[in-house]
């Protein structure tokens, strides 16, 4: 059957699996959206507001459903406009698929209206790109760039289909959804050389990333732990790969992490990392990390090996299939000693961070959990927010932080909030703050046009409050562009203008009324704002480039 290249490209996404896309329309794209109007029973399409937004959504979208997220803009600023969730999504390791349209091959290179070379600019910070030259090659370009984003490390490809591409006429069968590339087994001798060195281990201490998650590792890595009688935290990246209330759980490490979670790792004499690249934020200064410890590494990625931190043993390969492997050659072994040690650690850490009363971020956080479901999506912007959220959300089940880690994406929250109930089907929470939300609040008109159910948990302290912790407690104070009290955005009128709900509170007691009420609502986007101060600070925190030894509990130690 002879179809226009336009259609190719609609049929194509659907055959792949896709239920939804995300999207804004423009001249180079005409095509492409006049087919996704004839199919539009079969493929549903969410106009953003913004290019941004509709990577944003794609990119929270597979991150919730570990599928692959599909975003579509027109050239030049339409193309242009995905590239920072783009760049989200790489630096993070999640299955993107971007479809830009370009001008016409005959256009190329001659500076023609909204003409942009966007492969050469996504190079960097996509796994691959193509840009499509022949309409007989379309349709297994889309299907290369699936198999591509979802095989080994996930990441992002981007197709670039020239409008004279999507006119002209082609054959087309459609096909199977395609498969992963086959995953290469890892060496039976770095596997065997990883155990000896675990079975010596007297502090063993698994530490899990984004890669655990992606692997779906959870069961091995939760059983590891058990037959090691070892504790577990993760990097930011890695949360909900094991829920909170695992008694081998110590939360999140490094920067912003648990103490308990920091310095038993700090303290350990074998790390096992299962699918973490160790960014600084996680290690701090890389001489002073895990001094004493032997370090395992797993990863499917073999780039990441020795990248950031010298290993003993690198083992590439799945980490569900190579967990499952070590288990099979360990036996079950306890630890009192090491346990003990964690425990007063614990203690330490209940200590350094006491439960206070009031309308503080802890307490806000903690009421949050009694409404939220195990499979509650809980998305973040970037900043005190977000680690908030790292710090104090119980998670129950896999794939329900959605954060931007690797490249801190303000603005990210809303986007990925409306991908990630999109993808569920069901209400997802936005923990945000009033700096970053304001980056991309044009989003509310998305999640109100498609009646998402978002409650969005706005922490407003009138300040960039991140940027200015550093600015209390290494800047002396001198507060440069990060008061915001002159802006007077109103975010209760804001979200009336939107037509969605609005509530202010200012103490636990209304914010008990507000979640009442939020979570009431069957459809649509409430925002719930919470008015605190602006002093507040995310600890404990270990200075930029500075190691556990320099870890502030409380300011002035």
């Amino acid at each position: 059957m002879k179809i226009k290249g336009a259609e190719i490209a609609v049929k194509t996404i659907i055959e792949q699996g896709t239920d939804v896309v995300f999207g804004y329309p423009g001249g180079t794209v005409i095509d492409i959206y006049d087919e996704l109007y004839k199919h539009r029973d079969e493929l549903h399409h969410v106009l953003t507001a913004h290019e941004q937004g509709a990577s944003h959504a794609a990119d929270g979208y597979a991150r919730a459903t570990g599928k692959v997220g599909v975003c579509i803009a027109t050239s030049g600023p339409g193309a242009t406009n995905l590239v920072t969730g783009i760049a989200t999504a790489y630096l993070d390791s999640i299955p993107l698929v971007a479809i830009t349209g370009n001008v016409g091959t005959g256009m190329i290179g001659k500076d023609a209206f909204q003409e942009v070379d966007i492969t050469g600019v996504t190079m960097p910070i996509t796994k691959h790109n193509f840009f499509v030259t022949k309409v007989e090659k379309l349709a297994d370009t889309i299907r290369e760039a699936f198999k591509l984003a979802k095989s080994g490390r996930p990441g992002p490809v981007l197709v670039d289909i020239p409008k004279n591409i999507q006119n002209e006429w082609c054959e087309y069968e459609p096909v199977p959804v395609v498969e992963p590339y086959p995953k290469v087994p890892a060496s039976e001798k770095e596997i065997d050389e990883a155990v000896e060195i675990i079975k010596a281990s007297k502090k063993p201490y698994i530490f899990v990333g984004g890669g655990c998650i992606a692997g779906n590792a959870t069961d091995e890595t939760v059983a590891l732990a058990e037959k090691l009688d070892a504790v577990i935290g993760c990097s930011m990246m890695g949360l909900s790969a094991v829920p909170t209330d695992s008694e081998r759980f110590l939360g999140m490490v490094g920067m912003h992490g648990h103490y308990a979670a920091s310095i038993a790792m700090h303290h350990c004499d074998c790390l096992i990392t299962v699918g973490a690249r160790f960014s600084d934020r996680a290690t701090g200064k890389t001489s002073k990390f895990v001094p004493n410890a032997r370090i395992i590494h797993i990863d499917i990625d073999a780039s990441e090996i020795e990248k950031n931190v010298s290993v003993d043993v690198g083992v590439t390969g799945d980490v569900k299939e190579v967990l499952s492997r070590m288990l099979d050659k360990l036996s079950k072994v306890q630890h009192p000693e090491w346990i003990a040690h964690v425990d007063a650690l614990k203690d330490k850490e209940a200590k350094n961070d006491p439960q206070r009363e009031g309308f503080v971020p802890k307490n806000i956080i903690q009421m949050l959990n009694k409404y939220i479901a195990p499979s509650t999506a809980i998305a973040t912007d970037v900043g005190q927010n977000q680690m908030w959220a790292a710090q104090y959300v119980n998670f129950k089940q896999s794939r329900k932080f959605i954060s931007s880690g690797g490249l801190g994406t303000m603005g990210f929250g809303l986007g990925a909030a409306i991908g990630a109930a999109m993808g569920t089907k069901e209400r997802s929470v936005l923990v945000t703050g009033d700096g970053g939300f304001g980056m991309c609040l044009t989003e509310m008109a998305t999640a109100v046009t498609n009646n998402i159910p978002i409650v969005i948990l706005l922490l407003n302290n009138t300040v960039l409050g991140m940027v200015r912790q550093w600015q209390t407690l290494f800047y002396g104070k001198r507060y440069s562009n990060t008061e915001l009290e002159n802006r007077h955005t109103d975010f209760v009128k804001l979200a009336d203008a939107f037509g969605a709900v609005g509530y202010r509170v200012t103490n636990m007691e209304e914010l008990k009324e507000a979640f009442d009420k939020a979570f009431a609502v069957e459809d649509g986007p409430v925002i719930i704002e919470c008015m605190i101060g602006k002093d507040e600070l995310v600890l404990p925190m270990v200075p930029a480039g500075g190691s556990m030894d320099d870890l502030i509990t409380k300011v002035g130690n």
